[in-house]
């Protein structure tokens, strides 16, 4: 990392300096933003003094996005259309992340202000979605192929149906917990429980599943929310310093000859179904002419990238060794070849068990695309802890006592609490981003419904209304910001 501070001019490294420290303050803001939620109901219901909670789950946090992995990472970059993933230069990067970014922080640090759980992920998504829409008005690229639909659909279904499981599920632990033992103190709110017995602390083991329920819900929220971050600052580095971090640089010898590997079989796998895909991918039908300059992914090239590809890799033994515009370019062709690949996979003509070997296809091919520096996970993981600690306040009043018209009970806060653990948890193993403030939220609300505590109107419809709002907002100003800062950063 030192060494490529080194070789970067006084602009670049400003830019890139400025840039990174964009993405860590929103990931610092969704620390203290988001992070309010997981331990909103252990500090109400007093299992834990405050700032021991938030201490103990900024360090959960920090656990969650070193182990997380980055596949949630990739989900959100995945958003943008490949074209604009491939066709960066400094200012295009520069535009892209700043404007997605700073109307992310604004959003963000405006919902909190108000002490409305919003959420990050909604947030950030609208702003990515802003600038891939914004990206058509400046190229010839369609509105259908502005956005990775397709990806968004997916994550648009993972973001309307956690809530909905999460007041539900919670809902039906209550239920459960009332049948269990109707009389348990664990049915009482702090304020009660303080006026019955003079206790202010919740029972021994209700204590302990609020506990550990809090840290669980730190922990899978760091591995989901932390990987964002993760994502951001890679298309940081790739729009800013392609040549640096367009592949993988440690990729070891075995890896790289995956790589090729894959392509081989992704070139036998179209020869074997041709039948069914010659037309598709004009295969056999080249046209003689080279790649285009200003490249665009277009399944009919699918054969002569592939040629490309092989060519660029033919000797090489690890990516290290070969030329920065190279590396550059084979990144091009990867990506490109997935887009088709991904695109091949959707057609009814294929049969079910070929679409299966393309899909395995598919992930070696962009394993060496789809990675993050141990300095970057590291980087996020420090601002996202960090944020944990501070900022929690308005947030905890807002779910503990301002969702339902009576105060919280431990009942509520433990169906709430393993709730988000089980589903936030459950996204992270299918590579989906999902709304901690959203899960979280609708499983205390659901918990009251359960009770019979009612909720309080005012309070719940502004959180629908910062949930309606959130998407078409930060698009919005994600999409005005992209237009400006393409103008500033390109044009001048």
């Amino acid at each position: 990392m030192f060494d490529l501070l080194l070789d970067l001019d006084g602009w670049l490294l400003v830019s890139l300096t400025v840039a990174l420290a964009f993405v860590l303050a929103f990931e610092f803001i969704n620390g203290f933003h988001d992070t309010a939620n997981a331990v909103a109901t252990v500090i109400y219901t007093k299992a834990m003094p405050p700032y021991l909670a938030v201490f103990a789950s900024g360090v959960f946090n920090f656990l969650g996005v070193l182990l997380g992995g980055v596949g949630v990472a990739y989900a959100i970059v995945h958003l943008l259309p490949v074209e604009l993933l491939i066709d960066v230069n400094t200012g295009r990067g520069l535009a892209m992340v700043f404007s997605l970014l700073a109307a992310a922080i604004v959003w963000n640090l405006g919902t909190w202000y108000f002490g409305i759980p919003a959420s990050s992920s909604h947030t950030l998504i609208g702003s990515i979605l802003g600038v891939g829409l914004a990206n058509t008005l400046l190229t010839d690229v369609t509105v259908s192929e502005g956005v990775n639909w397709q990806k968004a659909m997916d994550i648009g279904i993972s973001l309307l149906l956690s809530p909905l499981a999460g007041f539900l599920v919670a809902g039906a632990i209550l239920l459960g917990l009332k049948l269990w033992k109707p009389r348990s103190s664990m049915h009482s709110s702090p304020p009660q429980r303080k006026e019955q017995i003079g206790k202010k602390h919740p029972p021994f083991w209700n204590r302990l599943i609020l506990v550990l329920s809090a840290m669980g819900v730190s922990f899978v929220h760091g591995s989901n929310d932390g990987q964002k971050g993760i994502g951001l600052i890679m298309l940081v580095l790739i729009g800013i310093v392609p040549a640096h971090f367009a592949l993988n640089l440690n990729s070891t010898a075995y890896e790289v000859e995956r790589t090729r590997d894959a392509a081989v079989h992704l070139r036998d796998f179209y020869q074997r179904n041709s039948g069914s895909l010659a037309d598709y991918l004009a295969l056999g039908k080249s046209n003689g002419t080279d790649l285009p300059e200003k490249y665009r992914c277009d399944p009919k090239q699918t054969e002569i990238t592939l040629e490309a590809l092989m060519a660029a890799l033919d000797g090489a033994r690890v990516y290290a060794e070969l030329p920065a515009q190279t590396r550059v370019d084979i990144r091009r062709y990867l990506l490109c070849l997935d887009d088709s690949a991904r695109k091949v996979g959707k057609l009814e003509s294929l049969p079910k068990a070929e679409k299966k070997d393309l899909d395995k296809l598919r992930k070696d091919l962009t394993g060496t695309t789809e990675y993050a520096p141990f300095w970057v996970v590291m980087a996020v993981a420090l601002a996202l802890g960090l944020g944990t600690m501070i900022g929690w306040k308005r947030v905890v009043l807002t779910v503990g006592e301002k969702i339902g018209k009576e105060g919280m009970t431990y009942a509520q806060g433990m169906s709430a609490q393993v709730t988000a653990a089980m589903a936030i948890g459950l996204a992270n193993l299918y590579s989906l981003p999902v709304s901690t403030t959203h899960v979280l939220s609708s499983g205390v609300a659901g918990s009251m419904v359960a009770n019979r505590s009612g909720l309080q109107g005012g309070t719940v419809g502004s959180i629908l209304l910062a949930w309606v709002m959130t998407l078409p907002a930060s698009m919005g100003l994600a999409a005005g910001l992209y237009l400006v800062a393409n103008y500033l950063f390109i044009n001048n």
